[in-house]
């Protein structure tokens, strides 16, 4: 199986648009997430990031087709529900950089595409220079949740062999609509960070 991984600045990746949106509709659609997306919000939410100076977007594509993707963005051009909780621990968001998500198609899963989504935004983040820290949230269920695989197998290893560690204090909430739910509701998340440069 072999994958291609392509880093493209924000505006770059405009026309895999349509391709990333129903990707991440796909992906989130599975427990932690549950989100019951739409193409025009993704699209909304994509142009963010393509707008966003040193924001970038990491694709994975096998065959030409767009199987992965994972953005990054600096935190201060990330809205108030993203900064909020750092500014009150006393941390600077312009030495920040945030990384929005990955998502990955499960039969393009453990064969390192994972990895390297880390490693390509980490690389950017010191290219672009400034960022003292890589930071990501998120989604918090609980253990007894209706919807939790029995197989379910949380990232947090894998979180901590890439050298992040939570910070359970750093927490925020997004608003999204669960595939059970009528509308949005609050979804708690909170942060993981990793020091990239002193």
């Amino acid at each position: 199986m072999t994958v291609e991984i392509r880093s493209l600045s924000g505006i770059d990746a405009t026309p895999f648009f349509d391709d990333l949106a129903r990707l991440r509709i796909t992906v989130f659609r599975a427990f932690p997430y549950l989100y019951n997306g739409s193409l025009a919000y993704e699209r909304k939410y994509l142009e963010t990031y393509a707008k966003a100076q040193g924001a970038v977007f990491v694709l994975a594509l096998s065959g030409g087709v767009v199987v992965g993707v994972s953005t990054g963005i600096p935190m201060m051009a990330e809205t108030d529900e993203v900064k909020a909780p750092f500014v009150e621990a006393g941390y600077d968001p312009s030495r920040i950089f945030y990384f929005g998500e990955s998502v990955l198609l499960p039969d393009y899963r453990g064969h390192g595409t994972g990895v390297r989504f880390f490693e390509e935004r980490e690389a950017h983040a010191n290219r672009f220079g400034g960022f003292e820290w890589c930071t990501f949230c998120a989604v918090e269920r609980p253990t007894d949740h209706s919807r939790r695989p029995v197989d379910y197998v949380p990232l947090d290893s894998f979180w901590k062999k890439r050298g992040y560690r939570h910070h359970p204090e750093l927490r925020t909430s997004f608003f999204w609509q669960d595939l059970d739910e009528s509308g949005e509701s609050p979804k708690p998340l909170s942060f993981w960070m990793k020091r990239i440069a002193t």
